[in-house]
């Protein structure tokens, strides 16, 4: 069994690094375009699609098979793009607290509004840079002090254009098991919007499923033995 794991916005593949020694089996962390092991890549020039490349190519490179795929917040919007290109090697997705708005529309159509204007505040010169303030306020809200310093340190600039590009969920045709985990104590992506992004992960699948969470929007980070508890329980679907 493997583990794929693909970040959200604002962060890199370091900000899974209190959960990655907790799972059982081969874990790979992806670093988006723009940040980590690619941040030769200028930001403003970013699309959803590399993003989903970079996606297939660690996987592809590290030759990972049986995977369980995990997209956090943001990548809810990559992550089905690549689920018709690796259909052969994901035996799960999961949709950890994931923004998955509907098709023909963009991320920040579908956020809460009070989020939403702190979100386009933070786009200067096409990027998207959270502020320590917001950032706080948005994902450590279950943390203690020494959680809300490490996250604080792990951000990172983002693509602004990411925000507005129309989304494609064409992979979420592919039907391959899938869960979708419900953060109860999200202050950045609400319950309700996450009900919704639920619903339409669901839609259409044989074998789909919610599990609730009571934590903030980063469980990696602030209970990350509770999270890995869930994703290994998925190595026996």
């Amino acid at each position: 069994m493997s583990f794929v794991l693909v970040h959200g916005a604002g962060m890199g593949a370091s900000c899974w690094d209190r959960l990655a020694p907790l799972l059982t089996g081969r874990v790979v962390a992806v670093d988006l375009p723009g940040r980590g092991t690619r941040a030769d890549v200028d930001l403003r020039t970013v699309t959803l699609e590399d993003c989903a490349d970079a996606i297939v190519t660690d996987v592809e490179r590290e030759d990972v098979t049986d995977i369980v795929l995990v997209a956090h917040s943001f990548a809810g919007v990559s992550v089905p793009r690549v689920l018709d290109r690796l259909q052969d090697r994901v035996r799960h997705v999961v949709f950890l607290a994931a923004v998955v708005p509907p098709d023909d529309t963009a991320v920040i159509d579908g956020i809460d509004p009070a989020v939403r204007d702190i979100v386009e505040a933070s786009i200067v010169d096409g990027r998207y840079v959270q502020g320590p303030e917001g950032a706080q306020a948005m994902l450590c809200n279950d943390m203690d002090d020494e959680q809300t310093a490490w996250t604080l340190e792990q951000l990172v600039d983002d693509s602004g254009a990411l925000l507005t590009e129309t989304v494609d969920l064409y992979g979420l045709r592919v039907d391959l098991p899938r869960t979708y985990i419900r953060t109860t104590r999200d202050t950045c992506y609400p319950p309700e919007l996450q009900e919704a992004s639920s619903a339409l992960v669901r839609a259409g699948a044989r074998s789909g499923r919610v599990v609730h969470m009571d934590s903030g929007h980063m469980p990696m980070i602030s209970v990350p033995d509770q999270l890995a508890a869930v994703l290994d329980s998925l190595t026996a679907d």
